[in-house]
């Protein structure tokens, strides 16, 4: 079991889900496709409307648009996590042990797994540009995905934002990010939103313009963790991985505490609470779509594409 060291920090309030984040049953009625193993974690569709996803035993899954049995393309011999398509319609995988790949037909491609020389730990969402440009982030640089509870304790903030170009220039955007997780571009890639899972929060990095380089919060003190993001229409889709959990906001208070239950087991670690909830936020942080299913009969969530109808 890594060593942890606790940084003390007071989370906001946590936010019920009342008003603009109020409980209902929208999800409660969803179809479900069943996957050959467990943990489909991202989905993405390509130009002809098929549907792809990663499991938990290394898989890249594609499913006809109509559902049915999925079909198995490869394995990426890691733990696939965000799944993408670009512009050719290759597939661009954020493998957490493995780093940052690409398949278009034969073996994955790794395009990079490391950064000034020190290896990736936890590569985890991608978001492709028009030009080629592939952003995406590393959750930590001290714990990887087996230990993810540990980064969400200690709160140190290792997490970062990279984009790779497509002349393979790796370029570091943001650092110091609290459990990075989901990216996704703007309708005009003017900028991008990223999830920091372990502040609650979705923020802006403009790409372009006067702006560009700045950081805008988008939306903070969600009710949950959020997880992987996607865009449509302007409307950025984030899912929440659980609800927020009172004992990790009391772990964030004392890192005394914090240290003590790094200790414990995982089965005695918080763990995400059964409760499916997926945002459509406009770009100004207006929650325009709230879909949820507290009775969590699938879970964890981790993410939400719109596609088609």
């Amino acid at each position: 079991m890594p060593s942890i060291s606790p940084v003390r920090w007071d989370p906001p309030p946590r936010a019920p889900f009342e008003g603009r984040f109020a409980a209902n049953d929208r999800l409660a009625a969803v179809e479900l496709w069943p996957t050959p193993a467990e943990g489909p974690e991202d989905v993405a569709a390509d130009s002809r409307g098929f549907l792809y996803t990663g499991t938990v035993d290394g898989s890249i899954l594609r499913f006809s648009p109509g559902g049915g049995d999925p079909e198995l393309l490869f394995n990426t011999g890691g733990r696939p996590l965000g799944v993408e398509i670009d512009v050719e319609d290759r597939i661009v995988i954020c493998d957490a042990h493995r780093g940052l790949l690409r398949w278009s037909g034969d073996s994955p491609e790794l395009l990079v797994n490391s950064y000034e020389g020190e290896e990736f730990k936890f590569t985890n969402n991608a978001a492709v540009a028009s030009d080629g440009t592939i952003y995406f982030t590393v959750s930590s640089r001290r714990f990887g995905i087996g230990d993810y509870k540990l980064d969400l304790i200690e709160h140190s903030g290792t997490g970062r934002l990279y984009a790779l170009r497509s002349g393979g220039q790796l370029e570091l955007l943001v650092e110091g990010l609290h459990f990075s997780n989901g990216v996704a571009l703007s309708e005009d890639e003017s900028f991008l939103v990223y999830a920091e899972t372990g502040m609650y929060s979705l923020s802006k990095l403009w790409l372009t313009g006067a702006r560009r380089g700045q950081i805008e919060t988008l939306i903070e003190n969600l009710p949950g963790f959020p997880d992987n993001l996607t865009q449509r229409d302007g409307i950025f889709w984030v899912a929440l991985a659980g609800p927020r959990d009172k004992i990790v906001d009391i772990l964030a208070r004392s890192p005394i505490l914090a240290r003590l239950t790094a200790m414990l087991p995982d089965s005695l670690q918080p763990a995400p609470t059964r409760y499916a909830a997926v945002f459509g936020i406009g770009d100004d942080g207006t929650v325009i779509h709230n879909l949820q299913d507290p009775d969590g009969r699938y879970a964890v969530t981790t993410a939400a594409l719109a596609h088609g109808d």
